[in-house]
């Protein structure tokens, strides 16, 4: 059951997202910030985390996960080392996705050519 809660979850993100973008000016980039500031509002509250404890994965995939990760972290980095903890915390849980997310760039960069 859990990968259907999954699957619906990650879908409704989408529909959203899908919806706005066809009903509103918006550019997928405000869209992708829009978000991951609700992503981050939601965690705030520990909303996000009553959300993976239902539906498992699925909320860890859409980028709604990204702004969760960076409260999440930059809040848990408070707790332990301080203020200065905010940023080692934020960077610790975002570190793989930001670093692979760099990394495929570059390698598509060599074999794809952007359109005039």
């Amino acid at each position: 059951m859990i990968y259907i809660y999954s699957f619906l979850f990650a879908g409704f993100v989408c529909l959203i997202g899908q919806l706005i973008l066809d009903n509103t000016k918006l550019t997928p980039g405000h869209i992708t910030s829009l978000f991951v500031i609700i992503g981050a509002a939601l965690d705030i509250f520990n909303i996000y985390d009553l959300i993976v404890a239902h539906v498992g994965a699925g909320a860890l995939v859409p980028i709604t996960s990204f702004g969760h990760l960076l409260i999440h972290g930059g809040m848990v980095g408070v707790t332990e080392n301080g203020f200065i903890g905010l940023a080692m915390g934020m960077f610790n849980l975002t570190a793989s996705g930001i670093t692979s997310a760099i990394f495929f760039a570059f390698i598509f960069s060599l074999f794809f050519r952007p359109k005039d």
